[in-house]
């Protein structure tokens, strides 16, 4: 099993950056698929970035690739989520999520473990 929690939301201007962590437990962490997903209001959850178990792959939600990086540490049990050029169709809460399948082409459906969000506003 693994739980993980999110942190680093915070209030930002566009065109800012800022960095979310997602500190997971569990000793299986390095075997799953770790992502990001984000929903803002009235809207569905939506992939943002995910990335294999080793950290050698990662695959980006067009929205965001060039302006969002998805890195992990086995070592710490943590993945991060670098986000850069912030604009403010970005504003919405963002879930760590931990997956066990096969492909980075991950699913709300995939999901295994989900964090309980942390709120990122960017402000015009």
């Amino acid at each position: 099993q693994v739980h993980v929690v999110e942190s680093g939301g915070g209030l930002v201007q566009a065109g800012g950056s800022l960095r979310l962590s997602c500190a997971a437990s569990g000793r299986t962490f390095s075997s799953y698929i770790m992502g990001w997903f984000r929903q803002a209001p009235g809207k569905e959850r939506e992939f943002v970035a995910a990335i294999s178990w080793n950290g050698g792959r990662t695959h980006y939600a067009d929205s965001v690739k060039g302006r969002f990086t998805i890195s992990r540490d086995n070592a710490k049990n943590t993945v991060y989520l670098q986000m850069n050029s912030l604009k403010p169709e970005d504003t919405a809460v963002y879930y760590c999520a931990a997956a066990s399948a096969i492909g980075l082409e991950i699913t709300v459906y995939d999901i295994d473990y989900w964090g309980k969000g942390t709120l990122v506003t960017v402000s015009s």
